[in-house]
């Protein structure tokens, strides 16, 4: 079983959405049971949906549970800090355009695009592990190669 690299965060963020699902599961079950006692259970919505929460919250426990067992903090005080690693935060000018962006390498479970983080596995994030301030970097993409230089790296 490989294990996945993670911040102490993120491991904290995946046991938090565990426990919240968790504490759900009683609830969604009393729902369940509620609505089974309104009868006839082909045309009952109620039933329907609340089993649709039950299956969609039970397999999301089980990829949480299955992540957790997997996750492995990081020690970034082991980190070589002058080139790009796991936890690094990255800025970057696009050549096309000259804009700047500014990224966060993270593991499983901590990606959000929206905050700027994104997977050490990923494209981008696979393209940038290793490189120090400086280099350019290519990152294949659908629409072709998008073409990076390497700013800042912070951690």
């Amino acid at each position: 079983m490989t294990s996945i690299p993670v911040t102490a965060e993120g491991k904290r963020n995946l046991q938090d959405e565990l426990d919240a699902l968790t504490a759900r599961v009683p609830l969604i079950a009393k729902a369940i049971e509620e609505a089974r006692e309104k009868g006839d259970l082909r045309e009952n919505g109620e039933y329907h949906a609340a089993r649709e929460e039950m299956g969609m919250v039970s397999g999301r426990i089980n990829e949480l549970k299955s992540k957790l067992s997997r996750a492995q903090v990081v020690d970034e005080s082991q980190i070589d800090t002058s080139r790009i690693a796991f936890g690094a935060k990255i800025k970057l000018q696009f050549l096309k355009d000259k804009s700047v962006e500014e990224w966060q390498l993270v593991g499983e479970g901590e990606d959000d695009a929206l905050e700027n983080k994104i997977l050490c596995t990923s494209p981008m994030g696979t393209a940038l592990l290793g490189k120090k301030v400086g280099e350019s970097i290519v990152v294949k993409a659908p629409i072709g190669d998008l073409k990076y230089k390497i700013q800042a790296i912070g951690y």
